[in-house]
C-alpha cells in the first residue's frame, strides 16, 4: 500500500513537472542541480538490466554515476532521453556511467520499445518494476537525477527535466571527474 501511494505521488509530481516545463527548452543541469555538503550514502537496493540480470548501484563502484529515475509514461522525462543517451555517447566509459533506471511496471519491452521509438543508442537498460528504487531514494517526483560519486555516494540530485548534453553538464560531469567533491560547487555554481 505505502509503495502505491509512492508510486502515486511521484505520478502527481511528473505531471506537475510537466504543467510547469510547458513547451519551454531543457534548461542546462549545472544550474539547477542541487549539491550537498557532503556525499550522503544511498540505500541498498535491486534492479535488472536489460537481459533480466539482477545488480545494484554497487555494480557501478569506481565509477562517477548519473543516476536517471524515469518512466516511459513521463513526457519530462521521454524529453529527456535524448539528452542523456547524447551524455553517454560523449562521456561514458571506464570513470563514468548513465544509469537511466525505467520504473515501468510493464517490464523492460516497453522500455526497449521507447528506446527503439526514438533511437537511443547508447543508453543501457535498466528496471524496477517494483519501484522499490523511487520508495528507498524518497522521490517526489520524475525525472529526477542523482550524481553519485565513485563510492556509489549521493553528491548531487535535480528533480525535473534538463538538457543533459548541454556544455554546462558536460564541464560539471568533467570537473567532477578531474577534481575532488569540495571542488565541484566552485565549478558549477558560475
Amino acid at each position: 500500500m505505502a509503495r502505491s501511494l509512492v508510486l502515486f505521488a511521484i505520478l502527481l509530481g511528473a505531471l506537475a513537472t510537466l504543467a510547469a516545463s510547458g513547451a519551454r527548452a531543457l534548461e542546462d543541469p549545472a544550474k539547477l542541480m542541487q549539491f550537498h555538503n557532503a556525499p550522503q550514502p544511498l540505500p541498498s537496493f535491486e534492479f535488472a538490466d536489460g537481459d533480466g540480470q539482477t545488480l545494484s548501484l554497487a555494480a557501478f563502484r569506481g565509477k562517477v554515476v548519473l543516476l536517471n529515475i524515469w518512466a516511459t509514461w513521463c513526457a519530462p522525462c521521454r524529453e529527456e532521453m535524448p539528452s542523456l543517451d547524447r551524455l553517454q555517447a560523449a562521456l561514458g566509459g571506464a570513470d563514468f556511467q548513465v544509469v537511466p533506471l525505467s520504473l515501468d511496471r510493464k517490464g523492460v519491452a516497453v522500455v526497449m520499445a521507447f528506446y527503439a521509438e526514438i533511437g537511443l543508442a547508447h543508453l543501457p537498460v535498466y528496471i524496477d518494476d517494483t519501484g522499490r528504487a523511487a520508495w528507498d531514494l524518497r522521490l517526489f517526483g520524475i525525472p529526477t537525477t542523482l550524481l553519485l560519486d565513485r563510492d556509489g555516494r549521493e553528491v548531487g540530485r535535480l528533480v525535473g527535466p534538463a538538457d543533459w548534453d548541454s556544455p554546462g553538464a558536460k564541464q560539471m560531469i568533467q570537473s567532477f571527474l578531474e577534481r575532488e567533491y569540495s571542488q565541484i560547487e566552485q565549478c558549477c555554481s558560475d
